[in-house]
């Protein structure tokens, strides 16, 4: 069987992903099983060789699952340890005195920016997510009200600002540099947080209310039961332990000369996995030994916390697979086709390739990485005067736009904050639009100012 080529191809992803929302939201069916089922569908229908389909799956799957399983689960038992020790607690304790009860919103759009710098969204948001849970009880909040800033606040320093990865590369690729590249990322990204996050979190959360019964939320707040917390500072330097590592590992180079040992080894304790897996073994002796638990009440808690994290972790998998099917399958290759018909100014070209890219991949790394490959040969070859700072600031807006069924984000937004995939799409997948939009509008409107 011949793969279909251009419009159609399009048009059968397109079905695909309304078939998914329809089939999960209206008719109630397993996202897992959902997921699988019309991915190879999907792979048959366009044309993808039937022997590869599963393959192509399985490394979607295995691609994303390999990164996120270690960081979910070292993350969970991380907070479960905060959650625990009363850290959770501490922090949230301490940020609804410094803001207010009715700002705690704006608490959590700043404490994710300055966590979010150095780490991976999925690892923000699983060092953030017991800190938030803890807010939300205590004040009466509602979970969008806490979360929504706290998942802009991520996304924002993940899509536009170095050192993220994606970042980085965008910087390399256009040629950019990284100093100003950071400084008009926060001049464009701080407003873009404000507006996606405690502006449009207020009022989202009169409409959307997320069905307050959250098996997680037993699991990350302890009832106040009169003891003494851990310290502010502690529990504060435990949880920027990761972070900090991540820091100085994307800082090797500066410290030692590439591919020596010690430089080498900067980098493998600042790799995500290994930084959570020191700051979990860390938070086993300030949220465990310190705080009165031995070795069988840190195994118990360790071991409990895991289970709830299993569907999460599936499910986000299984996105990832759909997106990998669309790639194979030749929906990438048709998009990028029409970005490069479309004959727009760099900084439209460079959002409008990456926009579409994510929406076919559910990536924003992978987005903006393709994308800065198909557009900076055309920015540097046209000999157009365009900053390339803002080029990058450009692309990694596009690759933040409408997160969707085939982003892992949009499952950990969705099972973390116990709502439907209709509530998700109203909330996250909103949030993520206003901040490619707006990011994109202050962009152009500092390429006419420098």
């Amino acid at each position: 069987m011949e793969m279909v080529q251009g419009n159609l191809l399009l048009l059968y992803a397109v079905i695909a992903v309304i078939a998914l929302v329809v089939l999960i939201a209206k008719f109630k069916m397993n996202p897992f099983i959902v997921l699988i089922v019309v991915s190879v569908i999907l792979g048959l229908v366009v044309g993808m060789p039937m022997a590869s389909i599963v393959k192509s799956y399985e490394t979607g799957v295995g691609g994303a699952l390999g990164h996120i399983a270690l960081v979910v689960g070292l993350g969970t038992m991380f907070g479960k340890m905060m959650a625990e020790s009363g850290g959770a607690e501490r922090v949230a304790n301490t940020l609804i005195g410094v803001f207010g009860p009715k700002r705690v919103h704006w608490a959590m759009m700043v404490v994710a920016l300055i966590v979010g710098l150095p780490v991976f969204f999925e690892v923000g948001f699983v060092l953030l997510i017991p800190i938030a849970f803890n807010i939300a009880k205590r004040t009466g909040t509602s979970m969008i009200m806490v979360g929504i800033p706290m998942v802009a606040g991520l996304s924002v320093v993940h899509g536009l600002i170095p050192p993220h990865p994606a970042a980085l590369f965008a910087v390399t690729a256009y040629n950019a540099d990284i100093g100003r590249t950071i400084m008009y990322a926060l001049i464009v990204g701080v407003p873009t947080a404000i507006i996606a996050g405690p502006l449009f979190a207020k009022l989202i959360s009169r409409f959307v209310v997320p069905n307050p019964d959250n098996p997680l939320i037993a699991q990350f707040v302890e009832e106040d039961k009169g003891r003494e917390l851990p310290g502010f500072g502690i529990t504060i330097a435990t949880i920027l332990l990761p972070v900090a590592l991540m820091l100085i590992g994307s800082w090797a180079d500066l410290f030692f000369t590439p591919k020596t040992f010690a430089n080498d080894f900067l980098r493998l304790i600042g790799n995500s996995v290994i930084a959570l897996l020191i700051a979990t073994l860390v938070s086993f002796y300030t949220f465990g030994k310190a705080r009165g638990f031995d070795r069988a009440a840190i195994l118990k808690f360790t071991t409990e916390c895991l289970a709830p994290i299993a569907g999460i972790t599936l499910i986000v998998g299984a996105g990832a697979g759909f997106g990998r099917i669309l790639i194979d399958g030749g929906v990438s290759k048709a998009i990028v086709e029409l970005a490069n018909n479309a004959h727009l100014s760099p900084l439209l070209l460079g959002w409008f390739v990456a926009a579409l890219i994510r929406v076919a991949t559910g990536s924003a790394t992978v987005a903006m990485t393709t994308a800065c490959g198909i557009v900076a040969p055309i920015v540097t070859a046209g000999g157009v005067a365009v900053r390339p700072e803002l080029m990058v600031l450009a692309t990694g807006a596009g690759s933040l736009i409408l997160s969707h069924v085939n982003d892992g984000g949009f499952w950990l937004v969705k099972e973390y904050f116990n709502m439907t995939v209709t509530e998700t799409f109203k909330t996250w997948t909103v949030a993520e639009t206003i901040i490619s939009v707006v990011a994109l509008l202050l962009t152009l409107g500092l390429a006419t100012v420098i």
